[in-house]
């Protein structure tokens, strides 16, 4: 099986589904309330292991019961729980709005993720020796990014960091990174440069690269992906879905794309199976709640390729 190892944040999310998002001081009423796991790390860990990854998780949550929970639902899942680490600090939670587009605003309170020091991630670093592709995300202390994309880069392991929630991240960080997956704002956050579409996302990605990037893939929404590896650059279309809910669609395409890696396919093979991935999980409500199975994502791939 392919072997994904994910270092990241685990939450819980409190989501309420609104006919329209709320302007700054508005109340908005009439809508429907549902707990759910999240936490990039915890989310693409999920995504990775639907897609048919054999996972590892790596994070931190708390001595409560939302910790419980979250250690329930990974076990579930068919995911070990002896990397997630217990501590003082309370589980992570986020608070999620939804509108009727499938448009979300989301608040987090990050809580024990940021008890994940170098520290505690080194009680679990022989897993770089046992994974093929390094999965991270911003949720959790910088210092234990860039301790596990030098862990991975000595290692001869894959690395891909999603680099959400947006911030500046530094050129030593950035040149450790094999494959940088941002988003439209999280591609303009870290270059300045306003990305609208595939040709002002080309020109991110070559800042990006020269910053030592080996690869950078921004997700483009309806939209589709372009893929900039400094010889080529590849725009793929975005799959036609009615959109529900668009929380945890980057999770599930980054999952995806660590899984088809992992499992030595190519570029031209993965991109595409993490975009059908992240597609479908558009058409559901929650994050990992909504995330696909690898025969209903393959069934989808074989009935958009039927000719008409």
């Amino acid at each position: 099986m392919p072997r994904v190892l994910v270092i990241g944040s685990a939450n819980m999310d409190f989501t309420v589904a609104v006919p329209r998002l709320p302007a700054e001081g508005q109340t908005v009423t009439g809508g429907t309330f549902y707990v759910s796991h999240g936490g990039k790390g915890a989310n693409q860990a999920v995504a990775a292991r639907r897609l048919g990854g054999e996972v590892r998780f790596v994070g931190c949550v708390g001595q409560d019961s939302q910790g419980d929970q979250v250690v329930d639902q990974l076990t579930a899942e068919g995911i070990p729980a002896d990397g997630v680490i217990r501590t003082g600090a309370a589980t992570g939670v986020a608070l999620i709005m939804v509108d009727a587009a499938g448009r979300n605003q989301i608040a987090v309170a990050s809580g024990a993720n940021l008890q994940l020091l170098p520290e505690l991630a080194r009680m679990h670093a022989s897993l770089m020796t046992w994974a093929r592709v390094l999965l991270l995300q911003l949720e959790i202390p910088i210092q234990t990014v860039q301790w596990a994309l030098a862990t991975a880069r000595e290692h001869g392991v894959l690395s891909i960091l999603n680099p959400a929630p947006a911030q500046p991240l530094p050129h030593t960080l950035l040149s450790l990174v094999d494959c940088l997956t941002p988003n439209i704002n999280e591609a303009e956050a870290l270059t300045g440069i306003p990305v609208t579409a595939p040709d002002s996302a080309s020109q991110a990605a070559q800042r990006l690269l020269a910053q030592g990037v080996r690869r950078v893939i921004v997700t483009l929404g309806s939209q589709g992906v372009l893929y900039c590896d400094g010889k080529s650059a590849l725009h793929f279309p975005a799959f036609p879905v009615e959109t529900v809910d668009t929380t945890g669609a980057g999770d599930a395409f980054n999952g995806a794309l660590a899984v088809g890696l992992a499992a030595g396919g190519a570029w031209e093979e993965a991109v595409p199976l993490a975009n059908a991935a992240a597609a479908l999980t558009c058409t559901r409500r929650g994050a990992q709640t909504s995330f696909p199975r690898r025969a209903d994502v393959e069934a989808f791939m074989r009935q958009l390729k039927r000719p008409e």
